[in-house]
């Protein structure tokens, strides 16, 4: 076969493994995200004090979830090199001791949040009419957080095995609970008339609290079905396998986790510190915050999607020692999801006003939400590129540099830009996600540079089960 078939056939290859990885991924996160939508829609019927309440808490969420994604990655990591270098019982034993890792960490983080749950919203620097509140619907929401601990870390084991498409099916399932339970627990008892016919749905009234028992609920069935799933996985299933700690398989599995871990409790915990500054600000900039961040995070779908395919079939390259493969892939992925990430910076540009109205009334906050929204859209392909390699070196095990980068920018652009524009000269949520805007950038400059430096020196060593990251 000829040099030019080769190459043709490789890029057929791992643009087919590609798209098949990252479809259910993308689906799977835009049923999230259209839950999300209305949750918020339904939640902002009830008033822009319970939106804020519900928002006041999103970016503690994003701390302690962030947390338990770094443990996902590290096992994403060690499974996807091993099932590249073919030892699948290596992979196996992993899946064991994720196991073992949900329930020591499911049962910590549900001890620890439950406690905090009264000190969240007095952190978070929230209003004092709304905190009790906030303080409950944080406390409910935690309630199944072994079973959010499970579906996160478990997915991503059976990603790493190429398999996206279970974690799609649990997440619908999750979602639909989710959507039918808040339509029967926020709103009171009432009548609706279709075609004609008048009937009486029930309904419990319990405003934001229900909006948190509905997520409460729809979480513990969804970690209950992953893990059925998992257990019965041909290639990753831990049946036999000891559930004990396995020091051959933790220790490389939190080398490249605990980087990764301590990144993403950084840059999260800097995201509750730009909420609290921006909650400082005032109800209408939290609530417009909120709104926004609800409406962005739909246009991120591509690149989240495009990342966990890159970090595993990365893995699966690197742990099979194929650096052109390796090549190949990144140029892919970028050009992939560069032209993804433009189409979606340009719907969120031209409908981002009419997407803010779905979720609030509030004319000011509405306005205000959507030029913060329309500024982030020209960021929106760079951030991407960001994500893609970055999740790529994730899959390799290389999670040092990213925690180096992304701590910095978090809080040497974002974090201290924003605390002297608000507090040293004024400014509102405008200059905030400026300074949001210019930590995307430094992250696209420097994994950028970073991926072609570590190209140009990268010579495969062959498959090793421990391995040091960087």
């Amino acid at each position: 076969m000829t040099s030019g078939r080769k190459k043709k056939r490789m890029s057929a290859s791992i643009f087919t493994a590609i798209i098949a990885l990252a479809w259910p991924t993308m689906l799977e996160q835009l049923m999230q995200t259209a839950v999300q939508y209305i949750d918020t829609a339904m939640v902002g019927s009830l008033g822009t004090d319970a939106i804020a309440a519900v928002g006041s808490t999103t970016t503690v969420n994003w701390l302690v979830l962030s947390t338990v994604s770094a443990l996902a990655v590290g096992f994403l990591s060690v499974i996807s090199r091993a099932l590249g270098a073919g030892d699948e019982g290596f992979a196996r034993r992993a899946s064991a001791q994720s196991v073992f890792a949900v329930a020591v960490v499911g049962v910590l983080f549900t001890t620890v949040t439950l406690l905090l749950s009264p000190l969240v919203p007095v952190w978070m620097r929230v209003e004092e009419s709304i905190r009790p509140l906030a303080s409950r619907y944080f406390f409910i929401l935690y309630a199944s957080m072994l079973a959010r601990v499970a579906i996160t870390v478990f997915s991503m084991v059976l990603r790493s095995a190429g398999d996206s498409k279970s974690p799609m099916i649990v997440g619908v399932v999750v979602n639909v609970i989710n959507v039918v339970l808040n339509f029967l627990l926020i709103y009171p008892t009432s009548e609706y008339t279709v075609l004609g016919k008048t009937f009486v749905v029930y309904g419990a009234d319990w405003g934001v609290e229900g909006a948190a028992l509905a997520s409460s609920v729809a979480f513990f069935v969804g970690g209950v079905l992953i893990s059925l799933r998992l257990w019965f996985h041909k290639k990753v299933s831990p049946r036999g396998m000891r559930i004990l700690p396995d020091m051959e398989i933790l220790l490389p599995t939190m080398k490249v986790a605990l980087p990764n871990m301590l990144q993403r409790f950084a840059t999260s915990f800097g995201y509750v510190v730009f909420a609290s500054m921006i909650n400082f600000v005032g109800p209408v900039a939290t609530a417009a915050h909120t709104v926004a961040n609800t409406v962005e995070s739909a246009f991120y779908i591509p690149g989240y999607g495009m990342q966990a395919a890159a970090a595993t079939l990365a893995g699966n390259a690197y742990g099979a020692n194929d650096k052109k493969r390796l090549k190949k892939l990144a140029k892919m992925t970028v050009v992939i999801e560069t032209a993804l990430m433009v189409i979606s910076g340009a719907l969120l540009f031209i409908f981002a006003p009419y997407m803010v109205d779905l979720f609030i009334d509030d004319k000011a906050a509405a306005d205000l939400a959507a030029v913060v929204l329309r500024m982030v859209a020209l960021s929106e392909p760079f951030y991407g590129v960001s994500i893609v390699l970055e999740g790529m070196l994730q899959g390799m095990g290389k999670t040092t540099y990213p925690f180096e980068v992304n701590v910095t920018g978090m809080w040497g652009v974002r974090i201290l830009g924003t605390a002297v524009c608000i507090f040293a000269f004024g400014m509102g949520l405008v200059a905030a996600w400026s300074c949001m805007i210019m930590h995307n950038l430094l992250l696209f400059g420097a994994f950028s540079v970073y991926w072609l430096v570590i190209m140009k020196k990268y010579s495969p060593k062959g498959y090793e089960k421990v391995e040091e990251t960087g």
